[in-house]
């Protein structure tokens, strides 16, 4: 069957970032922590987060269930989420589901073009879409422990 876009969906580049998460290892000493689930797929993330004084992310381990794509995405996320806000990752969720809706252009994000052979294969965008989903989660959370 060829792929949509014309390029490979799992491509070498995506294997070796779903590789990468174990770099980040979800433990119980995360200040924050949270579950997303895709609805769509089955797929699950647990992220944890720890925040500085300024409430930006300092740490994050997590705990992935998913596709390929949805562990790359969260390999890309917790690669540049250091320093990052609530409000920035909120901004990207939103520049994400624009994207995927081509209603946007490709969300700015160091790593990010790795899952552009993603957009047209809508049964992978819940699990393209649930590490940012679980971040915010774990971010926005009244309780700090999850």
């Amino acid at each position: 069957m060829a792929d949509p876009a014309g390029t490979k969906l799992y491509s070498p580049q995506l294997l070796a970032l779903s590789a990468s998460l174990a770099n980040y290892p979800l433990d119980s000493a995360f200040s924050r922590r949270a579950e997303a689930r895709s609805r769509t797929c089955g797929s699950t993330i647990i992220a944890g987060l720890d925040t500085d004084d300024d409430q930006r992310v300092s740490r994050i381990g997590m705990q992935v269930s998913a596709c390929a794509v949805g562990q790359s995405s969260a390999a890309i996320m917790a690669g540049d989420i250091r320093g990052r806000s609530e409000r920035d990752l909120r901004n990207m969720l939103s520049d994400i589901e624009a994207w995927l809706e081509d209603a946007g252009a490709t969300p700015d994000w160091p790593g990010f073009e790795a899952l552009v052979p993603a957009k047209p294969h809508t049964g992978r965008h819940g699990a393209l879409l649930l590490p940012w989903k679980a971040a915010l989660a774990a971010l926005s959370s009244d309780d700090p422990s999850g």
